[in-house]
């Protein structure tokens, strides 16, 4: 059963509401696990999606901010460059409204576990990771954003990290992704002496 607009199909439900990707592969959010995704797949959504629901400055894209967090999360940089996967998938639902959808944590929290098992990443993430979200949050904010944005920063022990917003294109941006992903999985493989199946472009699941 499909939904269709202007004879273009939107949506397809099959074994529950499934959302085609740019490489062509379903994903269902019924079952993420056995959803046929690809790393290409997140670095695209991730580099076409804006934070802050787009009221930023100029787009800066959540490709961007993934970089960011893994370049300040010195020890765990594959996983702090996978934080927001799921967001490739779920789009970047701000953290108020997050908080009023209870149903919506729970499908990210699936979503979440599918992508990190896809990828080896052991879950919930260590607590570094979220350290250096926090640290390029507070950065950020005070680079694209009003004044005022991080003042939540006040009385808490949140040193901002030392990064800089480029707003990157969505093409230089899943460039970089995709070139940080293939550097970082070969260092984790070459721990396991096990090449790397994956190369830019390829695809790799």
């Amino acid at each position: 059963m499909a939904w269709k607009k202007n004879g273009v199909v939107a949506v397809k439900v099959g074994v529950g509401p499934t959302i085609m990707l740019q490489s062509g592969a379903w994903f269902d959010f019924c079952a993420p696990q056995a959803s046929d995704f690809t790393i290409e797949d997140i670095a695209h959504g991730l580099a076409h999606i804006c934070r802050y629901a787009g009221q930023c400055r100029s787009f800066y894209s959540v490709a961007e901010h993934s970089l960011l967090v893994s370049e300040t999360a010195v020890g765990f940089e594959f996983e702090a460059l996978m934080h927001d996967a799921a967001e490739a998938f779920l789009g970047d639902v701000t953290r108020p409204l997050k908080q009023m959808l209870p149903e919506f944590k729970r499908i990210e929290k699936e979503v979440e576990g599918a992508i990190f098992d896809r990828f080896g990443i052991t879950h919930p993430l260590p607590p570094e990771v979220k350290r250096a979200d926090l640290r390029v949050l507070a950065a950020e904010q005070k680079q694209i954003m009003p004044e005022g944005t991080d003042g939540w920063i006040r009385g808490q022990r949140v040193d901002p990290a030392p990064i800089t917003v480029r707003n990157l294109s969505p093409t230089d941006a899943k460039r970089a992704f995709l070139q940080r992903f293939d550097a970082l999985y070969r260092r984790r493989d070459k721990s396991s002496e096990i090449s790397s199946p994956f190369t830019p472009g390829s695809g790799m699941r």
